[in-house]
């Protein structure tokens, strides 16, 4: 099975608004998915959406910067297993969610290209490997 390695933060942004958001949960979707598949046997298992969705409202957004923290640790803590180590982890997108919002909300796009970045990278790693 081939892991999508091509993923746009471009491509994120245009059909998100072309699609008044529903766009952005399959990305989500899609993304955790790869992760799982990408890091299986690493003891830990990224939510799926419908838990992303349901935990995010309950808590007013904030399950959803868990999420993000969680997903981006994982992927760099995953990195070495490829031969690849990543300087951005969970903490750098949380930063940059909580920090960035002040900066006109860019911070959202930061911590999502560096999301996408490292998933592309060990994507390819992946689909290299298998």
């Amino acid at each position: 099975m081939k892991i999508k390695e091509d993923r746009s933060l471009g491509m994120y942004i245009i059909l998100s608004l072309v699609t008044c958001g529903i766009y952005s949960y399959y990305f989500l979707y899609t993304m955790a998915q790869d992760a799982n598949t990408v890091c299986a046997g690493d003891g830990k298992q990224t939510a799926g959406l419908v838990a992303f969705i349901l935990l995010s409202l309950c808590t007013c957004g904030i399950y959803a910067w868990f999420w993000y923290y969680g997903l981006g640790n994982r992927l760099a803590e995953n990195a070495p297993r490829y031969g690849l180590t990543f300087t951005e982890n969970g903490t750098t997108v949380l930063m940059w969610l909580i920090f960035g919002s002040f900066l006109c909300g860019i911070g959202q796009f930061v911590a999502m290209h560096i999301l996408i970045k490292n998933m592309n990278q060990l994507a390819h790693a992946y689909n290299t490997q298998h």
